[in-house]
This record gives C-alpha cells, sequence and structure tokens, in this order.
C-alpha cells in the first residue's frame, strides 16, 4: 500500500494563484511607496543640509559658497539624496533638490 502525504496538483495551482494574485496587488502599491519615502528622504536630507550651514557658520563665521565646501568640511557626508536620481544645490543661500545630470 504506496499512502504518501503531499500536495495534489490541484493544490498547488490554487497555491500559487493566490500567492500571485497577492504579488500584483503588493507589487503597485510598493512603488508608489517607494517613490513616497525617497521624496521624504531627499526632504530629510535639505533639512540636514540646512543645519549644517548654520553649523558651518558658527564654526567659520561665514556662509559656505556650495554644497561641496560642507562635503570639504566634513558637515555632510553627500549632496545626492538615496534613490541616486536627485541632488541638493546651494545657490545664493537657497537649497534646492535638482536632477542628476
Amino acid at each position: 500500500m504506496n499512502n504518501q502525504k503531499g500536495f495534489t496538483l490541484i493544490e498547488m495551482l490554487i497555491v500559487l494563484t493566490v500567492i500571485s494574485t497577492l504579488l500584483i496587488l503588493l507589487i503597485p502599491n510598493l512603488a508608489d511607496k517607494n517613490n513616497t519615502m525617497q521624496t521624504k528622504g531627499c526632504n530629510a536630507l535639505v533639512q540636514l543640509t540646512e543645519s549644517q550651514i548654520q553649523a558651518y557658520e558658527i564654526d567659520n563665521g561665514s556662509t559656505p559658497i556650495d554644497i561641496q565646501t560642507l562635503i570639504e568640511g566634513e558637515y555632510l557626508q553627500t549632496d545626492q539624496c538615496a534613490n541616486g536620481q536627485q541632488k541638493i544645490t546651494l545657490t545664493n543661500g537657497t537649497i534646492e533638490i535638482v536632477a542628476v545630470e
């Protein structure tokens, strides 16, 4: 007598259908959330830069001329946002988010 325990083909197809349906519903939602998180991360970098500009002014008595000055002075590690598609610039005391060229 051969009585093996296991899944039948129909049970496996049902499980795969349920998993596929969940993935179809989940993946577009994750892509939207990723863009939102990247935007929030870039805005956080802008706020950090504003704080580091103030620290630079306290330490040096003058305003930095650009972001590279802050990086060289080790006030910032990078000017690039986490997604690598945007960076921050400092022009006339204004911090802006621009696309990487």
